[in-house]
């Protein structure tokens, strides 16, 4: 079937074309139909061809990772204009996905070997197809930092859950010891109400219990210093009738010593003490119980606000003063749990007037992801990861330092290139060194990368001063 004049004047980017130039294009043209999810186009072909869309939708799928994930759908609107592939002046080579038919298809399809002609021919015609083009890239560029920021939300969701996890399962376990403590006081309280015990015998036990929370700590024992303070105890309390090992170990925990037992045991009679003591050890364990509750709901509440401040919740997305700091704190913080799977070694080398930066702030937080977990990629276990921050009067400088292997020289100058990547599908945070670029630039910044086995350096540079990018701000 041929394509005639008035159908190729129903293409928006043609519609201005006179019948002579629209019958040169029919006639250096070649016409292709297609069924509903045909591929159009394949990923890695060389880019070489226009298409001219004379009816129906196509489906573009970027290949990113080794995974198709859907971008953009060309299609007769003022979006693309109804042309798609190779367009003139592109500097497209191969293919970067694959695009199939969304219903019959019917297309005209150019080889970049006329688009000489077609220049000389109508060159206003090019000058609309080089519009289109960035039309094009534009969308492109939006959807990829979509993709991006869902994919690095998904790496984050993974290590948040895997750091709640601990902290999660801690107060799980600690309310169902507790629950035993608590039962458990019932029979020792009532042990204890046999006793011909005096009110100023449990303010002594108070007393003591107090002094030891609100001392300072001796210093710590080896697990060897440990296990022999215990056995000390443990013997001495069965020569006096407390055969159970449970009470040795906590009160050694709470630093008490034989000399203070002694005087417990005075004070209290034989037959008291060995009543009294159980009762002391349940709740001593049962407030390091509930101090454990407590930490464990702190992690939980630190990583809540890391987690809010490192998405930027509640805010504009206009310029914000932000602490680099706390920034990259909070995202040590978020990627705490890969750090501790390889036994890195984090150096931080903050410098002490660092002031308020302006800032994208949930954007600048993707760069220090991104930047930290590509270092902790790269880097062998017991590795070494330094952070230094810089600054003077005019900028901040931020350096992502670590040991490993360094950057092949042969794609060191590729890295901050469109969807180029060394790792392989689910790894990392797919935010791209090319996103950490462009935010960067939007920060009217600088990124460098210097890198030698034993030591890569990422370098970002950060204006104190910045003015609002009133088209970026509503981008």
């Amino acid at each position: 079937m041929a394509v005639n004049i008035e159908e190729l004047k129903k293409v928006i980017a043609l519609q201005d074309l006179p019948d002579d130039h629209l019958q040169w294009i029919i006639d250096h043209s070649t016409y292709h139909e297609y069924e509903d999810g045909d591929r159009i186009a394949k990923y890695g072909d060389p880019a070489d061809t226009m298409w001219i869309s004379i009816e129906g939708r196509v489906s573009f799928y970027m290949v990113v990772n080794g995974r198709q994930v859907y971008y953009f759908t060309f299609e007769n609107n003022h979006v693309t204009g109804g042309v798609g592939g190779l367009l003139p002046y592109s500097r497209m080579t191969k293919l970067p996905g694959n695009s199939y038919a969304n219903g019959p298809v019917k297309t005209l399809q150019m080889h970049k070997k006329w688009f000489p002609d077609l220049e000389k021919m109508n060159p206003p015609l090019i000058q609309k197809l080089i519009g289109y083009m960035t039309e094009r890239a534009r969308a492109f560029a939006t959807t990829q930092l979509h993709y991006e920021k869902v994919n690095a939300l998904g790496v984050l969701a993974a290590g948040i859950a895997h750091e709640l996890n601990n902290p999660a399962a801690a107060i799980n376990r600690i309310s169902n010891e507790l629950d035993k403590r608590l039962k458990r006081n019932y029979e020792l309280t009532r042990q204890m109400l046999q006793c011909n015990l005096q009110p100023t015998h449990i303010q002594e036990i108070q007393k003591l219990v107090e002094e030891k929370e609100n001392s300072p700590a001796p210093p710590k024992l080896t697990t060897m210093q440990r296990m022999n303070y215990e056995d000390e105890l443990a013997d001495w309390l069965e020569e006096n009738g407390i055969t159970d090992r449970e009470p040795a170990e906590t009160l050694a925990e709470f630093h008490f010593t034989i000399e203070e037992l002694e005087k417990m045991r005075s004070e209290l009679g034989k037959t008291n003490f060995v009543l009294v003591v159980p009762w002391l050890e349940n709740l001593l364990s049962s407030s390091k119980i509930i101090t454990d509750l407590d930490d464990a709901s702190a992690r939980i509440s630190n990583l809540v606000g890391s987690i809010k401040s490192h998405v930027h919740m509640d805010r504009t997305n206009d310029l914000q003063p932000t602490d680099l700091h706390k920034d990259i704190e909070n995202t040590l913080t978020l990627l705490g749990f890969k750090m501790r799977e390889k036994n890195i070694q984090i150096t931080k080398k903050f410098c002490s007037d660092l002031p308020p930066i302006p800032a994208y702030v949930g954007e600048l937080n993707q760069v220090w992801t991104n930047l930290i977990d590509n270092a902790i990629f790269a880097l062998q276990p017991n590795g070494e990861l330094t952070i230094e921050t810089r600054c003077n009067e005019k900028e901040v400088t931020v350096n992502v330092i670590d040991n490993g292997p360094g950057i092949p020289h042969e794609i060191i100058g590729r890295i901050f290139d469109p969807f180029f990547t060394t790792k392989k599908v689910g790894e990392g945070t797919g935010i791209g060194l090319d996103t950490v670029n462009r935010i960067v630039k939007r920060h009217k910044g600088d990124i460098s990368v210097d890198s030698e086995p034993g030591r890569t350096v990422f370098k970002v540079c950060i204006p104190i001063v910045q003015k609002e990018d009133p088209i970026l701000s509503q981008a």
